[in-house]
C-alpha cells in the first residue's frame, strides 16, 4: 500500500453529487482529499498517476458474478480475474454458496481474494453446482428454509441476500413451490431475494411445457417484498419482462412501483432487441451485473467437468466476450444516460447491498475503493449472442483500480476487445 495522487481525471461520484475535473489523494488506504488537493501534509511521500482524459469512479460493484471457483466446477471463475484484475473492486456472487458450503466460501473466497466478494446465499442446499447443470438438485425438497436461515444468521457479516430461480424449466416441473420457500427465507431474514428469470434449464423432454411463460412473472411478483430484485430484464428467453407477443409484460411497471428492483444481469442471454423493448417503455434497471461464469467465458475448463451445457446459449464457443465495463458500454449504446450507468455500478449497487456510505463513494475518510476507466470516442461494433449488432460511439474500458488502498492493473485476459465499426 502506498499513498497515491490521481491527477487530473474526471471524478464522477454520484454519492456526493460530484462530476468535475480534479485530483484525488489516497493516504494510508483511505481517501484523503478530492477535487483541489493539498499534498503538503504528506510531503513527497506519494506516487502520482496522470489520469487526464480518464474517468475516476467509486470502485465498481458487479452485482452478478459466479466466483465459487473449483467448488462449483466449471461454473465458478476466479474472483480476482473478474474483480480487481478487471477494474472491479466488489463482486456479488449470486448463489454459489449454500447453507452447506458457506463456510468454505468464507474461507477460500471471501478471505482469500484481493477483491471484495459478497455472497447472496442460494435458496437451494447445493448452491450453484455446475451452474445448475442437474435440475433435479433444485426441486423443492432440496431447499431447507430453516437451515438456510441458520446459515444466514451465522454469517450476517458477509451474506447480503438470497438467490433463487423463476425460469420456465423449473416452473414446468415444480410450479411456485421453490419460489415460495425463497420468498419465506427473504422475509424471515429481512434480506433481498434476487430472482433469475429465463430458461435456465431446458424443459423436460417428456410432454413439453404446460406453463404459459407469460404467467411466470405474475406468479412470482405476488410472493415478493419491496427491495427484492428481478434479474435479466433483457433476456432473450421467454418467461421474463417481455411477453411472447414481443411487448413489455403489463406487470413490470406495477412491480417497480411496488418497490421491486431490477438488475440487468447481462450474461450470455442478453438481447439488444429485448433491451430496446424494455427501455422504450421507460423501465430503467437499477443495477448492472455482468453474470460472467465458466460456461460463457473463455477460460480453461477444469478437468472432470461437463464439456456441454443443457442450455446451448450459455456456451462460449467463440461467442461474445463481455465484462462489467463492456456491459456499461452496452447500456450507453442503448441510450441509458451516463450518470445513471455510473449509479448502477456504484451508489445503486451499494444501496442494494445495504452498504451505502461504505461502498460506492469517494467521500474523504472512506476506504480507498476507486476504479479508473478509459473513456474513448469513436465507433465500435457490439454484438449479442442472437447476432444483433449495434454501434457504440463511446467505449469504457478498465485501466486499474484501487482496492483498500492497493493498486491493481486491469490485466485480465478475459477482458473483451472491440471491433471498430
Amino acid at each position: 500500500m502506498k499513498n497515491l495522487l490521481l491527477k487530473g481525471g474526471r471524478i464522477v461520484d454520484p454519492a456526493n453529487h460530484r462530476d468535475e475535473i480534479g485530483d484525488l489523494l489516497v493516504v494510508d488506504g483511505r481517501i484523503d482529499q478530492v477535487g483541489v488537493v493539498d499534498t503538503s501534509s504528506i510531503g513527497g511521500d506519494y506516487e502520482e498517476i496522470d489520469c487526464t482524459g480518464r474517468l475516476v469512479l467509486p470502485g465498481l460493484i458487479d452485482t452478478h458474478s459466479h466466483v465459487y471457483q473449483y467448488v462449483s466446477g466449471r461454473f465458478g471463475l476466479n474472483a480476482d480475474l473478474c474483480g480487481v484484475r478487471s477494474g472491479v473492486t466488489t463482486l456479488v456472487d449470486q448463489g454459489g454458496a449454500s447453507c452447506m458450503t458457506i463456510p468454505g466460501f468464507r474461507k477460500f473466497i471471501v478471505e482469500s481474494s484481493a477483491s471484495r466478494v459478497i455472497p447472496f446465499i442460494s435458496a437451494y442446499l447445493v448452491g450453484g453446482l455446475e451452474g445448475h447443470f442437474y435440475p433435479e438438485l433444485y426441486r423443492p425438497e432440496c431447499s431447507d428454509v430453516d437451515a438456510t436461515l441458520m446459515a444466514i444468521e451465522g454469517n450476517r457479516d458477509i451474506v447480503r441476500g438470497i438467490k433463487a430461480h423463476a425460469e420456465l424449466g423449473g416452473f414446468n416441473r415444480w410450479g411456485v413451490s421453490v419460489m415460495e420457500k425463497a420468498a419465506e427465507i427473504g422475509r424471515r431474514s429481512d434480506l433481498p431475494v434476487y430472482i433469475h428469470f429465463g430458461q435456465l434449464w431446458p424443459l423436460p423432454e417428456e410432454g413439453g411445457s404446460d406453463v404459459d411463460p407469460d404467467t411466470i412473472l405474475s406468479d412470482v411478483v405476488k410472493l415478493l417484498k419491496p427491495g427484492d430484485i428481478l434479474a435479466h430484464p433483457f433476456s432473450r428467453h421467454p418467461g421474463g419482462f417481455v411477453t411472447t407477443t414481443g411487448k413489455l409484460h403489463p406487470l413490470v411497471k406495477e412491480a417497480v412501483a411496488k418497490g421491486l428492483k431490477v438488475d440487468v444481469g447481462h450474461g450470455s442471454h442478453f438481447s439488444y432487441e429485448t433491451a430496446r423493448i424494455v427501455l422504450e417503455e421507460g423501465v430503467l434497471p437499477d443495477t448492472l451485473g455482468s453474470d460472467m461464469h465458466g460456461y460463457n467465458t473463455s477460460v480453461p475448463c477444469p478437468s472432470g467437468t461437463p464439456d456441454e451445457h443443457p442450455d446451448e446459449g450459455h456456451l462460449f464457443k467463440g461467442a461474445v466476450k463481455f465484462s462489467l465495463t463492456s456491459a456499461m458500454t452496452s447500456m450507453l449504446a442503448l441510450g441509458v444516460p451516463f450518470d445513471h450507468v455510473v449509479r448502477m455500478v456504484t451508489t445503486n449497487a451499494a444501496r442494494m447491498l445495504g452498504m451505502e456510505g461504505e461502498l460506492g463513494t469517494l467521500s474523504p475518510g472512506a476506504e480507498a475503493d476507486i476504479s479508473v476507466l478509459a473513456d474513448e470516442r469513436g465507433q465500435w461494433q457490439l454484438r449479442d449472442n442472437e447476432g444483433t449488432r449495434v454501434v457504440a460511439d463511446r467505449l469504457l474500458a478498465p485501466l486499474f483500480c484501487v482496492k483498500s488502498g492497493v493498486l491493481y492493473e486491469a490485466d485480465a485476459d478475459i477482458l473483451p476487445e472491440f471491433m471498430v465499426a
